[in-house]
């Protein structure tokens, strides 16, 4: 960090931070930067803005279904007058705690007009488009604090909010961790407390008190992380400080505690109610997040870092053609020597030391829990809360260091080449002209240089990413607005199923029709198998597995399974079941045997459903009558040849199950 001094004066003064003259007028800089990093984003996301961003994005399914309903939640709550924090629209009746969610609920607030105006949809794909360019610019505000030279700041930037971490988090939706916007200026709150001390102390805690509460509504997992770091931080400069300059630290400790207290006590009096809805309130989560998956706390090994991994298309076996993803880790081997090397170089520069040794300890968290060896992260990732961190995403923290580090190197770099042109100028007019005499525009390109370097190696392996795929989002008929299917309100059970892996896509159905309906099932954690009910766990999973029957998968239609799938339905009263059938749908927006899924709900509702938009429909099963319990000859003789999809196939094997109860044909 900067070097300590001692203030004499009795009382503190605080100063104004802008000290350099050729930095009290750089609004145009700054604005300039604002515009150049949108551009960027816009261009890595120009599929969405040259089409129609209310109706395409990276996928209607996935992770993206489940993000563009946790956009659409909180508009629909503050025009309706409900509680944005806890949603029954999905999950039902249990419903779903959107703060022990990746929910992002400032950014659904934020973007409720958006979402009033154009729909959710287009609320996500500002998001997406957003989040680079936003965090980008928070590095440059944080670096152009520690840098004299604009175009430090600004290469610091890009490398920050345009790294594999953020686009490839960003190409899944995944806004909590790709809306980076916090980590940047908490670090710059930091140094204020610190070292600088220009600012009144109670300022300046506050204002990390905001920063802590909108990360708190953008993604609790980030702000742990944040936590965990700044405190290691904190610790290593006043270990630091207590070694090379106790009479500083003293002098400083007044305006920092002060600081910090204010700062707790106001977050403690703001996140009070909010930490206990996420820990204890309604539909909570409690313990492992995701039970029995050790695989996802194991992090990359740190050759990852250096070699760059193969592209991946996400999710391609099932949900087809995907964006193209990049390892998340990787930083290449051009930007590890120009840190190291400016490490060497600018030794004396104390930053750079503390920021490296956070790296070192970043990148070792991001190892994970590894069986049975001992890991920096295998003490921490068995705590309270702490165990629900996955490891890797604490490369967010390597590249928020590598992009200061990045930055105060270049601004080394320009600074020490306009020095020596200044000088062989000076020299050059001495001498009457003679002589070398370096061009007034070296420090810049020398900057450039370095940037390229560092940058190059990285853009390239992010190219055949850009633009990021998308596609146009098609509900299917029976769902659209216009259908006239939704105007009384009902409890649906959708199948593909909302809790049943990657099939989400009914989330985005849902959002888009403006949350006309409650839905059982609901994607990520809540609807897990270790948090249904003992009673409904056969039923839910039966429900699930619907959605991937393959012909003849009989033997998932037994008397135990109706019955089990019956009595959920029963339990969570479902009114309505419905079952996109049309065949050119995409493989998410389906299921994989439609005659399969079709004789299950017959059987276990006792009813016959129509055929209405392209859809399988079964009403009214609030007063449904008895389950059909056939045999498992009859199931096997009603299966056979049900391999398509059409109508007349559905028909047959409906009406093979229907014949063993007094209900009509469907029609």
């Amino acid at each position: 960090m900067q070097t300590m001094t001692v203030d004499t004066t009795a009382e503190p003064v605080y100063r104004s931070s802008v000290t350099d003259p050729r930095r009290g007028h750089e609004l145009h800089k700054v604005l300039g930067a604002l515009v150049a990093y949108s551009l960027v984003s816009a261009v890595i996301w120009s599929n969405v803005w040259t089409t129609n961003p209310s109706s395409v994005t990276t996928c209607g399914c996935g992770d993206t279904s489940l993000f563009t309903w946790f956009l659409e939640w909180p508009a629909y709550a503050i025009s309706h007058g409900l509680n944005p924090l806890h949603s029954t629209a999905a999950g039902y009746p249990g419903g779903v705690n959107l703060l022990a969610n990746t929910s992002e609920l400032a950014l659904g607030v934020v973007l409720a007009p958006i979402t009033w105006l154009f729909g959710p949809i287009a609320s996500l794909n500002v998001a997406l488009t957003l989040s680079p360019a936003m965090s980008a610019f928070a590095m440059f505000i944080l670096l152009r604090r520690w840098t004299t030279r604009w175009p430090a700041a600004f290469a610091g930037g890009l490398l920050y909010g345009f790294s594999p971490f953020i686009l490839s988090s960003l190409a899944d939706a995944h806004l909590m961790l790709g809306m980076a916007v916090v980590p940047p200026l908490i670090v710059l709150c930091l140094d204020e407390l610190l070292v600088r001390q220009t600012w009144h102390p109670l300022a300046t805690g506050a204002m990390l008190a905001l920063l802590v509460t909108l990360q708190f509504f953008v993604g609790t997992e980030v702000l742990l992380i944040e936590a965990l770091m700044a405190i290691i931080g904190i610790a290593l400069v006043v270990i630091f400080a207590a070694w090379r300059d106790p009479a500083a630290l003293r002098s400083h400790f007044r305006y920092a505690i002060t600081g910090l207290i204010a700062g707790s006590i106001i977050t403690v009096v703001v996140l009070a109610v909010p930490a206990w809805y996420a820990l204890d309130g309604p539909t909570h989560l409690s313990g492992s997040i995701w039970p029995g998956n050790p695989s996802v706390f194991m992090g990359p090994p740190l050759r990852d870092y250096i070699i760059p991994q193969p592209l991946t298309a996400s999710f391609d076996s099932y949900l087809g053609p995907r964006a193209l993803t990049a390892s998340t880790q990787y930083m290449g081997i051009g930007l590890l020597v120009v840190l190291i090397a400016g490490l060497v170089v600018w030794r004396r520069d104390r930053r750079l030391w503390l920021f490296g040794g956070l790296s070192v300890i970043s990148m070792g968290f991001t190892l994970g829990s590894i069986p049975h060896h001992l890991s920096p992260w295998s003490p921490l990732g068995s705590l309270p809360l702490f165990q629900n961190i996955l490891p890797y995403r604490f490369v967010l923290i390597t590249y928020l260091v590598f992009a200061i580090m990045l930055g105060l190197i270049i601004d080394h770099t320009i600074v020490y080449v306009a020095g020596r042109t200044e000088s062989s100028q000076s020299s050059s007019d001495s001498n009457s002209g003679q002589g070398f005499s370096i061009p007034s525009w070296a420090p810049n390109a020398s900057g450039v240089v370095v940037a390229l370097i560092a940058l190059l190696p990285l853009a390239a392996y992010l190219a055949p990413t850009i633009p990021i795929r998308t596609e146009r989002v098609v509900l299917p008929l029976w769902f659209r607005p216009t259908a006239g299917h939704l105007n009384d309100h009902q409890v649906i059970l959708v199948l593909p199923s909302s809790s049943s892996g990657f099939e989400d896509s009914a989330m985005t159905w849902q959002a888009v029709d403006r949350m006309a309906f409650d839905m059982i099932g609901v994607a990520g954690p809540t609807d897990a198998p270790n948090r249904i009910p003992k009673s409904d766990q056969l039923g839910m999973a039966t429900l699930n597995a619907a959605t991937d029957f393959t012909p003849p998968a009989t033997h998932l239609i037994t008397a135990g399974t109706i019955r089990a799938t019956r009595s959920t339905m029963d339990h969570l009263g479902v009114t309505t079941v419905v079952i996109p059938a049309k065949v050119n749908l995409p493989p998410y927006d389906r299921v994989q045997s439609v005659p399969t899924a079709a004789m299950l709900i017959t059987a276990a509702t006792g009813s016959a459903p129509r055929y209405e938009d392209e859809s399988w429909v079964w009403t009214g099963l609030g007063s449904a009558g008895p389950s059909i319990v056939p045999t498992e000859t009859i199931v096997a003789s009603c299966a056979a040849g049900a391999t398509s999809a059409d109508k007349a196939t559905v028909i047959q094997s409906i009406q093979c199950i229907l014949g063993h109860s007094a209900e009509d044909s469907p029609t």
